[in-house]
């Protein structure tokens, strides 16, 4: 890195005499084609197009010979006389074999001052440029609303919010097809670490978006579209490294188009290294194919399959200690960062690695997408895709007695019962516990196993009426099943194990349960504890769409219908006969429409307004304890959401700026929050009924004073808060509800002898997600081949996101919240460089990265104690500090 910056330091100066610009179009739809590549003809001189389809650069020559390149169309070479003209207007290139025309519709893309939502676009240059050793989600950072971080810490274990709401309620989508889990709605970035090296465009839009599907989402959506068939031959092979041991090594090549209308694109990486924090090593490879082709003019047909098969240890959510917690373990890390300290790593006998948080898994998409031309008016999309999803994660069990002995903490406080000298977890001791154990294994590994088959339809059609009114109209189908085991993988140098759950087993619904042979049945390696069962989900839905177009203004009306269908099959706590659960169906429902008016070539105005009824989910929904029970929920109804929004832009040929407004209320929410319970296991209690109002102000700004220098900024405000109280009834670990003061045990939820607590929520902060968030970042493009940067990240408003403490389960009453802890203010600054030269006929780029320059210490993440005070704040992790990496991409 340092012989990087000396080279950069040392190129300094400004290359070219005369500045090159125009605009970038569909031919068919005259749209501005985002992220194109224009570069002077057999040189790596050139630039990438804005969102509006801009570009500009510096030439020193004239005439000079453009190469307008971009997926999905037909190259363009031109010679232009730029000393004559250096603004060379509005070029059009032509659709390929791919319409990206097409694309953009399944995928939900919106175009600027057209589309009436507010909306970011990543290109792949900024990917390439500001990714480094980031968090996928990461590279959203700087987008307004959106608050990402690296949670606890292992290799894709980050998360990403979205105006204050959670992941579940942020729609990912690849080429349209929609990913968030289909039982909890959330999304596991490991799964899909390797989407940075084939993203070809990434756009998020926030609030109710222009997405296409029957199921839309609340806090907004992330659309990324990957690559497909690039114009020319060619590829390209890199490789990275970084700091911790990072090593990535990626390579890809795509065919073009051959003159019997076939292509195909295919990428193959691997990445590895030791982990920021401690002990949380990681290895993950990723794959990409696409293989197209053009049958005619009126049908095109192509094959995508991608994925990335990971395995890393990880640092669990339970194990961010108070801030007190921290500073105690640097007696363990020397020289090291405290925040890096990881509480379950350690060994077992003999040195052997051992680890109660670990990860493996792989969830391949595979989609088959076809593009029917019907007439010039006309056309339809479909897409048929399937993600077959297998991997588990380790789950401690225990006997009674022994409950939180597998976590590295306890409610913010350093487990000390299994903890060496140098603080790694001993887990050498726990052999020895189950030694003198006369029952077997007090403590156990299990695999906590997640399979899943997801199968889908999502067909679009498309017309124009009258030349002003484009109507679409389509089918969003989709199947999954989820077979949820764990199966024991380590006795711990015992016997046997005896799981304590079979004794949760009712009689009534299994033969032989409560028995002594069913209860004190000897488990070994391979058996089934915990749970045994299936979740499936059906869901189906249509949707329309009217877009009318004329001159300055685009407006739209949009509905969609969908049904909701939930069923369990369990064969731990029921025989054959009862293993099946009731079928329960929610009919949800969307109202949208919208306009935008530009006002000017310079100024646009829109506003859009909607309302959404969706079907609670799977998990913590529509069953009480969907782990280890088939009971429905009879109080689960669909959450409601209201939301408006308006914005303004402006730009100019040097400037973009963005406005916008928000109000979404969220009504009938259903919230689910861990329990730490007086035995010291953890639980959960469930809340139902709860209102919240997600209101802000965003505003995002692009310039270009100079063709030396690309400037960006954005600021975002948001007031975010529960609107009402609520009452919220306890599970323990197990998932069983928990008794009343009384000792009784209810068997449906609301009922009055089944533990439970009002909770007063009315006016408390939204946690989990800065309310404040701020960007700044300049672009240096010191000459043809080097270009640097500097980019400052700024976070407040950020409060702990809120929980229980044992204390409050004593009281099995009322609990009020006056606010959670606001976690300290920061700020950091990431570097970035880059240089490229010719190398032995090909052309190759050194990049480099430092993130968190100055090495800032701050507070990413934490849950508050329940008194709003920072003693007690717990669950809290440290943002990563200073990292950094280098790559080496050769081009060919």
């Amino acid at each position: 890195m340092f012989l990087l910056l000396l080279l950069l330091l040392g190129s300094a100066g400004v290359y070219g005499q005369i500045t090159v610009s125009g605009t970038l179009l569909d031919q068919e739809t005259s749209e501005p084609l985002i992220g194109a590549t224009v570069i002077v003809e057999g040189t790596t001189i050139g630039s990438t197009t804005s969102v509006d389809g801009e570009f500009s650069f510096q030439v020193n020559e004239s005439p000079v010979t453009l190469l307008f390149s971009y997926v999905g169309y037909t190259n363009k070479s031109q010679r232009f006389n730029v000393a004559e003209k250096a603004n060379l207007g509005i070029i059009y290139l032509d659709p390929n074999a791919i319409s990206l025309g097409e694309i953009a519709v399944t995928a939900s893309i919106g175009v600027a001052r057209r589309t009436p939502v507010a909306m970011s676009n990543i290109t792949p240059q900024f990917i390439e440029e500001k990714l480094g050793t980031m968090e996928f989600p990461e590279i959203l950072k700087s987008t307004p609303g959106v608050y990402a971080t690296k949670g606890p810490g292992g290799f894709g274990d980050s998360k990403i919010n979205m105006r204050g709401f959670q992941s579940a309620n942020v729609a990912v989508m690849i080429n349209g097809v929609p990913m968030n889990d289909m039982e909890w709605g959330g999304v596991y970035w490991s799964n899909w670490a390797g989407l940075s090296d084939v993203t070809s465009l990434m756009q998020t839009q926030r609030g109710l978006g222009a997405s296409k599907v029957s199921a839309p989402s609340v806090g907004g959506s992330i659309n990324i579209i990957t690559k497909s068939i690039d114009a020319e031959k060619g590829g390209s092979a890199s490789y990275s490294l970084g700091n911790d041991g990072y090593n990535k090594v990626v390579f890809d090549v795509s065919t073009g188009l051959s003159e019997t209308g076939w292509a195909m694109t295919m990428l193959l990486g691997k990445t590895w290294g030791d982990g920021y924090v401690q002990g949380a090593d990681f290895v993950g490879y990723n794959y990409f194919i696409n293989v197209a082709k053009k049958i005619n003019e009126e049908h095109q047909i192509s094959f995508t399959a991608f994925g990335a098969p990971q395995e890393h240890y990880q640092r669990s959510r339970y194990d961010g200690l108070t801030i007190e917690g921290w500073q105690e373990v640097q007696k363990y890390m020397g020289d090291n960062s405290p925040y890096r300290y990881n509480p379950t790593y350690g060994f077992g006998l003999n040195g052997e690695r051992k680890s109660s948080a670990y990860n493996v898994y792989h969830k391949p998409q595979i989609s088959l997408n076809h593009i029917w031309q019907i007439d010039e008016k006309s056309s339809l999309s479909t897409s048929l895709y399937t993600s077959l999803g297998r991997g588990y994660g380790y789950s401690g069990q225990n006997a009674d007695g022994y409950s939180g002995h597998w976590y590295g903490t306890t409610n913010g406080i350093l487990n000390e019962t299994y903890r060496n000298p140098d603080g790694t977890f001993a887990y050498d001791q726990i052999y020895a516990v189950n030694a003198e154990s006369t029952e077997g294994s007090v403590l156990a590994m299990s695999k906590s196993k997640n399979f899943h088959d997801w199968y889908g339809i999502l067909s679009t059609y498309t017309t124009t009426i009258a030349q002003t009114i484009d109507v679409y109209g389509g089918l969003d189908m989709r199947y999954y099943k989820g077979v949820h085991t764990n199966e024991l993988l380590d006795l711990y140098g015992g016997d046997y194990y005896i799981d304590r759950y079979r004794r949760n087993v009712s009689a009534e619904n299994y033969a032989g349960a409560g028995t002594d042979a069913f209860i004190m049945r000897k488990m070994q390696v391979g058996d089934v504890v915990y749970r045994d069962y299936d979740g499936h989900v059906f869901q189906a839905g249509g949707f329309g769409q009217a877009e009318y177009n004329v001159g300055n203004l685009s407006a739209f009306a949009a509905g969609s219908l969908s049904n909701t269908t939930y069923w369990r099959y369990d064969r731990f706590y029921y025989d054959a006969d009862n293993a099946k659960s009731e079928t329960v169906d929610y009919l949800g429902y969307t109202i949208k429409g919208g306009a935008n008016y530009n006002l000017t070539s310079e100024h646009n105005v829109f506003a859009n307004v909607g309302f959404i009824s969706r079907a609670p989910f799977f998990s913590g929904g529509a069953f009480l304890n969907s782990t280890v029970s088939n009971e429905t929920n009879p109080d689960a109804v669909n959450e409601k959401i209201f939301s408006m929004e308006a914005g303004y832009g402006f730009k100019t040929s040097w400037l973009k700026a963005d406005v916008n407004v928000y109000r979404t209320l969220w009504m009938d929410k259903l919230l689910s929050r861990s329990v730490d319970l007086n035995d010291g296991s953890r639980g959960t209690i469930n809340m139902e009924g709860i209102d919240a109002l997600h209101q802000g102000v965003e505003v995002e700004l692009t310039a270009r004073p100079y063709s030396w220098l690309d400037l960006t900024g954005m600021i975002s405000i948001g007031d975010w808060q529960w609107n009402n109280n609520t009452v919220g009834y306890f599970y323990n670990d197990g998932s069983q509800p928990l008794a009343d003061m009384q000792g009784n045990i209810a068997s449906a939820a609301g009922a009055a002898d089944h533990a439970s607590m009002k909770l007063n929520l009315d006016g408390v902060k939204v946690g989990g997600s800065a309310q404040t968030t701020a960007a700044l970042g300049a672009k240096f493009k010191i000459n043809k081949d080097l270009r640097t940067g500097l980019d400052f990240y700024y976070f407040s408003r950020n409060y702990a996101d809120w929980s229980f403490r044992s204390s409050d389960l004593l009281m099995f009453g009322e609990k009020s919240y006056a606010s959670s802890w606001e976690i300290p203010e920061a700020g950091m600054f990431d570097f970035f460089a880059s240089y490229a030269f010719p190398l032995g006929g090909t052309k190759a780029v050194i990049s480099g990265n430092i993130n968190n320059l100055f090495d800032q210490e701050y507070i990413a993440d934490a849950v508050d104690g329940g008194d709003g005070q920072w003693q007690s704040a717990y669950q809290l992790f440290y943002g990563f500090g200073r990292t950094y990496n280098v790559r080496l991409k050769i081009n060919f």
